[in-house]
């Protein structure tokens, strides 16, 4: 992947806290692994083994998706709802099995739950007896020494700009300072794969830009490989190197990749750049939005 170069935000703290969204110090660049993932001829059929639901008959839901993600890659997975965005992250985690098909990160086949990922979801799902402190430290891998583990929390709580809330708990901050600190949890075990399930969707607007922006230094200080599943196309043309658009063509009952782009330019992008914009509508087009309008689309 080139190499991106994103501007640490400056702001002022006491602001940041009264948006419910400390500021985030630079950090330096650390030692981070980072993976490729390749996707080979990956199809999803549920139905078929006598779980709920199977009365109903098979359901396709992926099909031949053939796919590979460059170590330290940022990938923006688009789609509408139900076309099996989740599923394709599930599946490269060893959370969920294809019915056809192989994964393998770093040239090594994904069976089972994969500890080269770390998963981050919508809602930030954090313990609420534990401090935030001790939400980051369950990501720890196992048998990780005490100390060393301490100063990894303090580090990751830092980078995410939570030092000063470390021995809150989840109830006592933020929606968008708790999503930070998942974010920090799923950290840090220092994965190889960030798999991303629409982690900001549940943030009101200026704290999801903020949450953006976060990832961007994230990457930019520990670059791992990023999977990204959103629905919001300018979230997927600001933060992703590429876009997958993943969807049924017409007469097709499994969903595949429909288009796939380079995103222009480096990180952070201006947001009202006209070459973003013919982007964000060939995108909308290509998931049906505002057709009405004559937006043209070069997808199929």
């Amino acid at each position: 992947m080139p190499s991106v170069t994103a501007t640490l935000p400056r702001v002022d703290q006491r602001a940041e806290v009264r948006a419910d969204s400390p500021s985030v110090p630079p950090v330096a660049p650390r030692e981070n692994s980072s993976f490729s993932v390749t996707f080979d001829g990956i199809g999803r059929v549920f139905g078929t083994d006598g779980a709920r639901g199977a009365s109903a008959g098979p359901r396709a839901v992926l099909g031949d998706v053939s796919l590979t993600v460059p170590a330290g890659e940022i990938l923006a997975i688009l789609g509408t709802s139900g076309c099996g965005k989740s599923t394709l992250l599930r599946i490269a985690g060893g959370l969920d099995t294809p019915s056809s098909g192989t994964v393998t990160i770093d040239g090594t086949s994904v069976r089972g739950i994969d500890p080269r990922c770390a998963v981050g979801f919508q809602e930030p799902r954090l313990l609420p007896w534990r401090t935030l402190a001790a939400n980051v430290a369950l990501g720890l891998p196992r048998g990780t020494p005490r100390a060393s583990g301490r100063a990894h929390v303090r580090e990751l709580l830092e980078l995410v700009g939570l030092t000063a809330f470390a021995q809150h708990r989840p109830r006592e901050v933020s929606g968008g300072m708790a999503q930070r600190a998942s974010l920090a949890r799923a950290l840090a075990r220092n994965p190889g794969v960030l798999l991303l399930d629409e982690p900001f969707g549940a943030l009101d607007a200026l704290t999801r830009l903020k949450m953006q922006d976060l990832l961007l230094d994230v990457h930019q200080a520990a670059p791992t490989t990023v999977l990204l599943v959103t629905h919001d196309v300018d979230e997927a043309l600001q933060l992703a190197d590429r876009i997958i658009l993943l969807g049924r063509s017409d007469g097709e009952r499994s969903a595949g990749i429909r288009h796939e782009i380079v995103v222009p330019g480096a990180r952070p992008r201006d947001r009202g750049s006209a070459e973003l914009a013919e982007l964000r509508a060939e995108l909308l087009a290509g998931l049906g939005v505002d057709r009405h309008r004559g937006a043209a689309s070069r997808f199929p």
